[in-house]
């Protein structure tokens, strides 16, 4: 019986493991979807936590070497925002593009950004459709 039991003591330890390695990673990776305007009523609490913000491109885009600096605006709010992540930047991404940026919001207001994607809604909507044109019938 004492097998069993200590079997039973090694799996148990092992799924607590397992449990655990997962629930660490899951809260490390989750990434939370704000808007400027609720990204400024966060405060301190929003400086702990991975963050996705979405707006528009503001009409500078400034590029020292691998750092991109531009700024989101989304109903007249402005948010500064840094780039220095390792993937290059969408080809859309231009002024007045819709984007998203991933990162931290830093202590001095600026957005530090790891990743930023490029919206283009009207590359990905539905052609209209169009009724087929009647061929000329032929008389008898």
């Amino acid at each position: 019986m004492k097998i069993y039991l200590k079997f039973g003591f090694l799996i148990v330890a092992i799924l607590g493991t397992l449990l655990w390695l997962a629930m660490g990673g899951i809260s490390e990776t989750k990434t939370y979807y704000k808007t400027i305007a609720e990204l400024n009523q966060l405060g301190d609490s929003g400086k702990d936590h991975r963050l996705r913000v979405g707006g528009d491109v503001a009409d500078s885009i400034h590029r020292d070497g691998r750092e991109v600096r531009f700024s989101l605006t989304q109903d007249k709010l402005v948010l500064p925002v840094v780039y220095s992540g390792i993937e290059p930047l969408p080809d859309t991404f231009k002024p007045g593009a819709q984007a998203l940026a991933d990162g931290k919001l830093g202590a001095d207001g600026v957005f530090h950004a790891t990743k930023i994607q490029a919206k283009c809604a009207s590359k990905y909507e539905a052609k209209p459709i169009q009724a087929p044109v009647a061929a000329p019938r032929a008389s008898l």
